[in-house]
């Protein structure tokens, strides 16, 4: 029998951590965290993620700012209001929300933003150091990823893991991390331009799914007692709910899931966790470390 990787349940212990320290930061006259988000457009995805921010933010007691920019907002106005959060004394980390319109260079954004305030873990400065282990701030879903394997004491030592997937933001970070002293894993990564790419994933000990394709890792594809994370989360049309809509992830959990020792549901398994590391992220840079 499968167990579910809680996210929710192991991104409220972690919030009631943070807390507790933010208590005592109160207690002490201390300076409280203060986490600020840029959003530019109104995207759904990002509208929810955005708001659960704010709401994370008040269940610890952190102090939180939201700018909102329309869709139509220059790069060059954009840029202004990052400098200008970059030399805030008063703000400890924050986020430009991703994606961005395409008239918007996602790069020169995240190259604008102070490695000191990085809360989502993306500038070069802090993918480098992770890259040969000092400490920094790391990728927000990343973080994430690794807390809950740890936390669910995921054996990875000596373990075959296979990552879908190549972006900058999951992909590349989580494998350097899983390969990394102390995790120890064997990591390949594949994409779209992988061959025999379904008999790969089947030799997986570990399969961390990051493609968002709705999905795509089928039950024929999952070897018996494969660790399977589901990163995806895409909307699809759903007529019978509320909105409209629901989230799905990349793997078919239905199906894999009776194959698998530990899997992530979605929603409820990466997502609280990515959003409970940019607090954790925020929570070292108003302490100085980093």
């Amino acid at each position: 029998m499968y167990q579910i990787i809680d996210g929710k349940k192991i991104a409220s212990e972690i919030k009631r951590e943070i807390a507790s320290e933010v208590l005592k930061l109160r207690k002490s006259g201390k300076k409280i965290p203060h986490l600020a988000a840029i959003l530019v457009g109104n995207n759904g995805s990002s509208e929810t993620y955005v708001a659960n921010k704010v709401k994370d933010c008040e269940e610890v007691g952190f102090r939180s700012t939201l700018i909102r920019f329309p869709e139509e907002t220059s790069e060059k106005i954009l840029l202004a209001k990052i400098d200008e959060f970059n030399t805030d004394a008063d703000i400890d980390g924050f986020i430009v929300q991703l994606p961005l319109p395409d008239h918007i260079s996602e790069n020169k954004v995240i190259e604008a933003i102070n490695p000191a305030k990085d809360a989502d873990g993306f500038h070069p400065a802090n993918l480098g150091k992770m890259m040969i282990g000092l400490p920094c701030y790391l990728p927000a879903t990343p973080f994430g990823i690794v807390e809950l394997i740890k936390r669910y004491r995921i054996q990875t030592s000596g373990k075959y893991c296979v990552v879908i997937g190549r972006s900058n933001i999951v992909g590349r970070p989580v494998s350097i991390l899983l390969s990394q002293k102390g995790l120890d894993a064997t990591v390949c990564v594949v994409h779209s331009r992988t061959k025999d790419v379904q008999n790969i994933i089947r030799q997986a000990d570990i399969i961390i799914a990051a493609i968002g394709s709705p999905s795509f890792v089928r039950a024929d594809m999952v070897k018996e007692g494969a660790v399977v994370i589901d990163v995806g989360t895409t909307r699809i049309a759903s007529p019978g709910t509320k909105s409209g809509w629901r989230l799905t992830g990349d793997v078919d959990f239905e199906n894999v899931a009776p194959k698998c020792s530990y899997i992530t549901p979605v929603p409820g398994g990466v997502g609280p966790m990515t959003r409970v590391s940019l607090l954790r992220n925020t929570m070292m840079a108003a302490e100085g470390k980093k």
